[in-house]
């Protein structure tokens, strides 16, 4: 089994500006960044090219989100083949922003992961319980039936990063302890297992997002199911090198 390359991700979300990110970059580029940790930077549609075209090329570029089609009548949308256009490699796709502030629902999420994969993007998959199905005992269930959608999606898991994000955990200030992390990681796990391969299970990378911030990554990335981060808040700001470095 070829070890899991430890995975980083920033969610930029819909914050920064070009004097702000510019910033942000140069520390960035100018950081002792652990090559082992393979990075990625989620920019605002935007910004994209700016952030490509800027950030050191060791550190890759996501969109935030992309629609299920390459071109058409689709106001305010953008396609996979223009983020490959700018020259970026990565989308983040059903993030729990985009399925519950802006309604989009798993067969949707389903078909854009479809169309970005065939469209040779690598796509950010993000799965995550809201705080009543965590206390509703049902936490598996949702994450279960999340990531069967993506599954049923996907040809090729070499270019799919599953991000675990509990809802509750994002934003909020509150984290999921390590353990309560590394339990849904492993049952993912035993998931992909059970539901697509061992070979899929053993090499997909599971990251964690909600809440990550320097100062409890490490004890989260010394988890054996936890393959990295998907960052937010403190992606903006210079202790993302801490969480990038979360394994040196």
């Amino acid at each position: 089994m070829s070890p899991r390359r430890f995975f980083v991700g920033g969610n930029w979300k819909m914050n920064g500006n070009k004097e702000s990110l510019e910033e942000l970059i140069t520390t960035l580029n100018t950081a002792s960044l652990d090559d082992q940790t393979e990075v990625v930077c989620g920019a605002p549609s935007i910004y994209l090219d700016f952030a490509r075209s800027s950030l050191d090329p060791r550190i890759g570029v996501a969109a935030q989100n992309c629609y299920k089609v390459a071109k058409g009548a689709f106001t305010g949308e953008i396609s996979p083949a223009m983020i490959k256009d700018c020259g970026v490699d990565w989308v983040i796709l059903g993030h729990s922003e985009r399925r519950h502030v802006f309604g989009e629902g798993d067969e949707l999420i389903g078909q854009k992961v479809a169309h970005a994969l065939e469209s040779d993007l690598g796509v950010i998959a993000c799965i995550g319980e809201k705080l009543e199905e965590r206390e509703a005992g049902t936490t598996e269930e949702v994450v279960y039936a999340q990531t069967q959608v993506i599954a049923e999606n996907v040809k090729d898991w070499g270019k799919v990063v599953l991000a675990y994000e509990p809802v509750w955990a994002i934003g909020t200030g509150k984290t999921a302890s390590p353990e309560q992390a590394q339990e849904v990681h492993e049952k993912l796990r035993a998931w992909l297992r059970a539901n697509v391969s061992d070979d899929v299970a053993d090499s997909v990378r599971i990251i964690y997002g909600g809440s990550v911030t320097g100062a409890n990554c490490r004890e989260l990335a010394s988890q054996g199911d936890v393959d990295g981060f998907l960052v937010g808040g403190a992606s903006l700001k210079p202790e993302f090198v801490d969480i990038i470095n979360a394994r040196a």
